[in-house]
């Protein structure tokens, strides 16, 4: 087994006004102890931009133990939120931000969060998405910014930027997937009782109508699908198991899921060899077969620009079997 390196101080930012939500998100992701992974967990702390105790939404008061000056040794800081997209952030925040960005840190924003890196000028010239009801606001404030809108989270390397507060769940466990693998990410989030892994890509929000019918609709195709990874499933197959003309079948379905098919089953594929090349032994070319690829050459191409890593570098990095 691959021994890991711990992977740092985790420091969620606290502020009058804090949306308790996010800030939650940021505690259970990455502050509560998961001994059962066996694996070097992620140090927490919550760290106050005032030295005081701050009113969250709700009427709860939060003590943050911890100052600003303890920026300058987190390896990851989240931003969760923020109270007024409208309202510069104090000049001595944004300063501790932009240090920590210069020495490397991982700068992670959930909702209004982006905002915070907005003023401070770190997503000027990158890509980044924040709620959809702040699209207009965001980029009358930071035109420099690349505004992906609509999407779940950006993934800009050093900087990740999420939309509405669920989506902070889903930015998180992609953070927690780059840092351990896609079987460590799997098992937080079957603890949290989530979706394993949304891709940034997804929308923000499903029309209510579909959302309604359609997702409930196609959730036992997809779990259909997922179970017969290995055969080849086209989009007539998967138009004819959800008894639906092919033309309607891919209208629907993109709306309900913000992809077409093809790329789904991708994705979906793209995530079992993950978790089988993490977790077995089983040769490189055999795990493509597993997954539904036609070549080996295929499979490797697509793994790595999808995963960013060959699939043999991938392993050498995530293996968990012991061998």
């Amino acid at each position: 087994m691959t021994t890991r390196k711990h992977p740092g101080l985790v420091a969620a930012v606290a502020y009058d006004g804090l949306c308790l939500f996010e800030f939650g998100v940021a505690a259970e992701l990455f502050g509560l102890a998961r001994p059962e992974l066996g694996e070097p967990w992620y140090e927490f702390a919550a760290v106050g931009i005032e030295k005081r105790g701050f009113r969250s939404l709700g009427g709860v008061t939060i003590h943050a133990a911890k100052g600003l000056a303890l920026l300058e040794r987190a390896g990851t800081i989240v931003l969760p939120g923020w109270k007024d997209p409208g309202e510069r952030p104090p000049a001595r925040f944004l300063r501790a931000l932009i240090a920590a960005h210069a020495r490397g840190a991982r700068l992670m924003s959930i909702c209004s969060g982006a905002f915070i890196l907005g003023y401070a000028g770190l997503l000027d010239g990158r890509r980044a998405t924040t709620h959809w009801r702040y699209t207009e606001r965001f980029r009358s404030l930071f035109p420099k910014v690349e505004l992906i809108p609509e999407v779940l989270y950006v993934d800009e390397g050093q900087i990740i930027t999420s939309a509405g507060s669920a989506a902070g769940i889903d930015a998180g466990l992609h953070l927690i997937r780059r840092d351990f693998g896609a079987a460590v990410a799997n098992r937080v989030a079957r603890r949290l009782v989530v979706t394993p892994h949304r891709e940034g890509g997804q929308k923000q929000f499903i029309p209510s109508a579909i959302g309604e019918q359609g997702g409930s609709r196609f959730e036992p195709l997809m779990e259909w699908a997922r179970e017969r990874l290995a055969e080849p499933i086209s989009v007539r197959r998967l138009a004819d198991r959800a008894a639906m003309s092919e033309r309607n079948f891919l209208r629907r379905f993109r709306e309900v899921t913000g992809a077409t098919p093809k790329a789904w089953l991708l994705h979906e594929r793209i995530v079992r060899a993950q978790e089988l090349i993490e977790t077995t032994a089983e040769p490189i070319d055999r795990i493509a077969e597993r997954c539904g690829f036609a070549a080996p050459e295929t499979f490797r191409l697509a793994f790595r620009n999808r995963v960013g890593l060959a699939p043999a570098r991938y392993r050498r990095q995530f293996r968990t079997d012991g061998h």
